[in-house]
């Protein structure tokens, strides 16, 4: 049974090298016919010309009335307009290709492309407010600044931009020439539709698809704003990366276990220095119980020392001899005696 079939599934190595649109002197060409399209549709509705008598014809004829078989698919089909569906589903693929080819760009580029749609199209819905066939007052009017928000139609010029992203980012000829096809057939689709249905004018849906249209031929320009932005998220998360690496317990730290403190022995020769008796502890004794007495050197460990018992014959305010306790690491009372005193009376001079 053969695998490899999966094999594109896999994500590669390292990001391709896909060739970005430039803006070609075809494209300038294209962009600004497109344009001038735009513009004399507009102004064909502003001055109510033969465009607009054009658009009370067909909604008059009520087309989802002649064809009323067509109704229940054309309800789902124009979906294929919507902004919320489309963008979800163009967003999942294109994320998935960010994921494979280790780019953002496809995801930044739909982004842009979103963005231009909703700032140049809802500026002109809002802008010129013309309301829809459901809502004329005026048979031949073109029922222009009364509120409404359907020309350009929102529908046909999202269908042109989220379908025809994917042809924009296609990375061979062949892929783009069969995307751009499609993407076309289902734009030219909802715009027919939304007629069909009676939701825009005739004249709304020829304003969305160069409105669409536009954005589209329009992308080149904003490459090199896409590239710096991808430039920056990928250093924000190589920097963010970087700062949770740093974040280790330090040597030494609060986590570090302590270090272990052996017992020195006093000699002949010693100090105070390493030996875990201090000056204080010199000269003030350590008290004496029957039990078992607890010292506390240098290091914060705690010594145990055995039981003794009281030398009687010592008078109790001028003791002659040490009173700690006898250790077992100290010398002999009988041996060198230490080159400081130990005893608990006053230093001779």
């Amino acid at each position: 049974m053969r695998t490899d079939i999966f094999a594109r599934l896999d994500r590669e190595p390292e990001p391709p090298k896909i060739e970005i649109p430039r803006m070609s002197r075809h494209r300038i060409a294209l962009f600004g016919g497109t344009l001038a399209f735009y513009l004399a549709i507009v102004v064909a509705v502003l001055v109510s010309s033969w465009l607009v008598a054009l658009d009370w014809k067909v909604m008059l004829f009520r087309p989802y009335q002649q064809w009323p078989e067509l109704h229940a698919f054309l309800d789902y089909y124009v979906v294929l307009g919507q902004r919320g569906p489309t963008a979800v589903m163009v967003a999942s693929w294109l994320g998935w290709r960010s994921w494979r080819q280790h780019t953002l760009r496809p995801l930044l580029t739909l982004g842009t492309s979103l963005l231009l749609l909703n700032v140049t199209v809802g500026a002109v819905k809002f802008g010129l407010g013309r309301l829809g066939p459901h809502y004329a007052t005026q048979i031949g009017s073109a029922e222009l600044f009364a509120g409404g928000d359907i020309f350009p139609s929102g529908h046909t010029a999202n269908a042109v931009v989220t379908w025809g992203i994917l042809a924009y980012l296609a990375t061979t000829p062949r892929a783009r020439r069969y995307l751009s096809a499609l993407s076309a057939f289902v734009s030219l689709g909802v715009g027919l539709t939304t007629v069909y249905i009676g939701t825009h004018w005739l004249s709304d849906v020829l304003l969305g698809w160069a409105a669409g249209l536009l954005i589209m031929l329009a992308l080149p320009w904003f490459e090199p704003l896409i590239t710096r932005a991808e430039t920056w998220i990928l250093s924000v998360r190589a920097r963010w990366r970087a700062g949770l690496g740093l974040r280790r317990p330090a040597p030494g730290g609060p986590g570090a276990p302590a270090p272990v403190v052996l017992p020195q022995s006093l000699s002949g020769t010693s100090n105070n220095t390493g030996t875990g008796i201090t000056d204080a502890e010199k000269s003030c004794p350590a008290p004496e119980t029957s039990g078992s007495v607890a010292h506390t050197g240098a290091g914060g460990r705690t010594r145990a020392h055995s039981p003794h018992a009281v030398r009687s014959e010592r008078a109790p305010l001028t003791p002659a001899g040490s009173r700690r306790p006898p250790h077992a690491d100290r010398a002999a009372r009988g041996g060198t005696a230490p080159a400081h005193p130990v005893t608990g009376g006053p230093v001779a001079p």
